[in-house]
């Protein structure tokens, strides 16, 4: 009985959740869309994933073993890593691209500023704005088209950018027949992972749902109904929004935290798309809503239990 009146000092948190155990939740999500990587693409995007992967499981643990940290490759989420970077690659990107890219990813924006939870922008679209800076060439072009097999393809959003109307139809868009960098171009594989993470627990609705609805909202405004589905299907908004979006350490804490963060992602994905150089804008959108997510966090913390206006309760 005594034992049952001592309590530790909080918080009194119980569960049975691990890193690892979270991260295979993710890498089982993505498993649709990387089959339909493989389906479509072939052996390009089996070598781009396997060595993306392969360098970024190596450099993680090459950095923690510099940096006398404890060894946690074991946790996957430097598989993740570079399964996301390899999904953010054209088919036809050379190996060394992915290598370049996870490498980025690992060691300059995770390992360097601490390591998992402690990096402020998502590694895997870090590392795409570091490629797309250094080796633009092969990663705006290069794009095949799974029907055809020709290479430089145009995506629905570069048509839809220069004026074009040879679109693809909604069912090639749905099922992954367009070209695309290799993970986000089957867009029902990607929600069908995405929705396994939110019955899981993994992620919440809130931010896939306020982003892409902003996009949508947004797309009917000022391309009407005819185009809204090459916003939503034609480029990376569904990979962006429940895959990266969505990452635990650089995405907001609290609901209201992740509806703003979600808004501000989806407006300026299509300010990028209307008014930018560049066709798509969802990589840059989410790495600037993850710079300013620390005032998010600030500004929409819970106030204090006890505390009103910022000050103690006095009598």
């Amino acid at each position: 009985m005594e034992n049952k009146l001592i309590a530790s000092s909080s918080p009194h948190i119980r569960t049975d959740e691990t890193t690892q155990k979270l991260m295979l939740d993710v890498i089982i999500g993505l498993l649709p869309a990387l089959v339909a990587s493989i389906f479509y693409f072939g052996s390009n995007s089996i070598v781009l994933i396997v060595v993306a992967v392969a360098a970024a499981v190596a450099t993680e643990f090459a950095c923690q073993k510099f940096m006398n940290r404890p060894i946690t490759v074991t946790d996957l989420s430097a598989v993740v890593t570079g399964m996301l970077v390899a999904f953010n690659l054209p088919p036809s990107a050379p190996w060394w691209i992915a290598v370049a890219g996870a490498i980025f990813a690992i060691a300059i924006v995770k390992q360097i500023f601490g390591g998992l939870g402690f990096n402020f922008l998502n590694p895997a679209l870090a590392a795409r704005a570091f490629l797309m800076a250094s080796w633009s060439s092969h990663i705006t072009g290069g794009f095949i088209d799974p029907v055809t097999d020709a290479v430089s393809s145009a995506t629905p959003l570069t048509v839809i950018k220069a004026g074009g109307t040879q679109l693809p139809s909604m069912m090639d868009m749905l099922l992954g027949n367009i070209p695309g960098v290799i993970g986000e171009t089957s867009s029902i594989l990607i929600i069908l992972g995405g929705l396994y993470l939110i019955y899981r627990g993994t992620i919440k609705w809130i931010i896939p749902a306020c982003y892409i609805g902003t996009v949508a909202v947004i797309a009917l405004i000022f391309d009407g109904g005819s185009l809204l589905p090459y916003h939503l299907f034609g480029g990376g908004l569904m990979l962006g929004a429940f895959f990266m979006a969505t990452d635990f350490a650089t995405s907001p804490v609290t609901d209201k935290g992740k509806v703003i963060y979600a808004v501000g992602a989806g407006m300026l994905t299509m300010l990028i798309r209307k008014v930018g150089g560049y066709p798509e804008g969802v990589s840059y959108s989410i790495l600037l809503m993850n710079i300013l997510t620390p005032m998010i966090n600030m500004y929409v913390k819970p106030q204090v239990f006890g505390v009103a206006g910022g000050k103690k309760n006095e009598k």
